[in-house]
């Protein structure tokens, strides 16, 4: 049997490189192997234009406007022929850090002149230690796909709910709590409870801290001080990796500690979660007949059964969110920990922080376009209410506790007698009204029993869609 494995181009091991390629292509730019040696170039650049502009070493020239845009041109332009120049370097130096600096220091001639390059050629990766690069890297990398990528997606996504929300404001809808008909509601309030949790959970992503560090092998600035004694090394620090875009973490073993990863990865799981309640929830409605899929032309529902629609959709959606939280959850746990001041567990951790993106991205795709499907049957939720009159007796057991705590007699055992009505059977509206008539009710209370019916018993449900424009 011939192996795939010697098949070329490569065949792709995993679904998101393979069969979902299109939808998380954009992390690509973000969360790959190149995009983490993008950003150690990008990095280390950086940090000798950080070094000559300050002055930090005596005697070294600043250099010119032109040298810093050539370099910065690097990353600009950093494509196919850097990263197989850069996996080359790596097999002989077996380090992927050291590798960009090989790398670096290959362009640096051509830039500043043979003559200075040989003495700023030393201020690549000066007194840093790999991890110095990889924080940075990895911080500005997950800042990029967070900011880039997933959030606008889980923007869009929210905004595609709050609209059916507010569409379906006012369309009442048989509640079901413990699978049990209970309250009336509409489906636009229900809508609105999902993008509400999930728009708190988009703020605190928003409001997420991206956390860097550059400080030595131990984060005590050793090898910066005894090489220039006189520099302000936390200054410098701190204004080169504010300098980036980040926030600067003063207290570091060899590796920043990781735990506004956790926190962000934390929140992103949740919103996953809350997305999972979303898929589960539209597909009961869906199963209940509450709205109707939409099949696009030559799509096949079942392979045997022809008037099958599946909501596969929101079935994708659902596995690919419960691998991304296994992602994330793991993530979340072990980045916070390291051995005493450094081990290697989270270089391989981290590795895998695209995998849990890319399957977050994909389950919104599947998401979106399922309920782009979607047509609600408010005839359908119509009829479940009709069959469910028993729903009413909440309301008018309510009222005659009001009336009997204001003295209006004949309201005793108010619960008891709607019970009594009610529990382990089904009635219609007239067994109800010929109930309410025999209450005793004062007459303007009786008169809006006998005029209510399941699908008006909303409460101010079709109200409370405007509290999603409140934050």
């Amino acid at each position: 049997m011939h192996s795939l494995a010697d098949i070329t181009p490569p065949i792709a091991l995993g679904a998101l490189d393979g069969r979902y390629r299109a939808a998380v292509a954009p992390l690509v730019d973000h969360l790959s192997e190149a995009a983490l040696n993008r950003q150690r170039v990008h990095v280390e650049i950086e940090w000798l234009i950080h070094l000559t502009s300050e002055h930090v070493v005596p005697g070294v020239r600043e250099l010119t406007g032109a040298e810093q845009d050539h370099l910065r041109a690097i990353v600009d332009h950093f494509g196919a022929d850097d990263i197989a120049e850069l996996a080359e370097i790596e097999r002989e130096t077996v380090h992927d850090v050291k590798a960009v600096e090989y790398y670096l220091k290959r362009r640096l001639p051509a830039i500043v002149g043979d003559a200075d390059a040989a003495g700023l050629s030393e201020l690549i990766h000066f007194c840093c230690t790999s991890e110095d690069i990889n924080n940075l890297s990895y911080a500005l990398m997950v800042q990029g796909a967070t900011q880039q990528v997933w959030l606008p997606k889980a923007t869009a996504l929210v905004d595609q709910v709050t609209t059916m929300a507010r569409d379906l404001a006012e369309t009442p809808l048989l509640a079901h709590t413990h699978g049990q008909p209970a309250t009336p509601t509409t489906m636009g309030k229900e809508l609105a409870v999902l993008a509400h949790r999930l728009g708190r959970q988009l703020r605190r992503v928003k409001d997420a801290e991206y956390l860097g560090k550059l400080n030595g092998a131990t984060g005590t600035y050793g090898a910066h001080v005894e090489a220039v004694p006189g520099a302000d090394w936390v200054g410098i620090s701190k204004s080169f990796v504010q300098g980036l875009g980040l926030t600067w973490n003063p207290l570091t073993t060899q590796i920043e500690s990781h735990d506004w990863q956790a926190e962000l990865y934390s929140d992103i799981a949740r919103f996953n979660r809350i997305l999972h309640n979303l898929c589960t929830d539209m597909w009961t409605y869906i199963s209940m007949g509450y709205f109707a899929q939409v099949r696009g032309q030559g799509t096949v529902g079942s392979s045997t059964m022809p008037h099958k629609v599946n909501p596969i959709r929101f079935e994708n959606a659902e596995a690919n969110l419960e691998v991304s939280n296994a992602l994330l959850d793991v993530l979340s746990a072990t980045l916070v920990q390291s051995r005493l001041q450094r081990d290697l567990t989270d270089s391989s951790m981290q590795r895998n922080v695209g995998t849990a993106y890319g399957h977050s991205v994909l389950a919104m795709d599947n998401v979106s376009r399922g309920l782009a499907g979607l047509d609600a049957v408010p005839d359908a939720m119509l009829a479940d209410l009709e069959a469910n009159w028993e729903v009413l007796a909440e309301p008018i057991q309510s009222a005659m506790r009001a009336l009997g705590a204001q003295g209006v007699p004949g309201m005793e055992q108010p619960y008891e007698r709607l019970k009594e009505l009610t529990r382990g059977r089904r009635i219609n509206g007239e067994d109800l009204r010929e109930f309410v008539k025999g209450l005793g009710l004062p007459g303007e209370v009786e008169e809006r029993f006998l005029t209510m019916t399941p699908a008006t018993y909303v409460g101010l449900a079709p109200n409370l869609v405007a509290y999603l424009d409140i934050h």
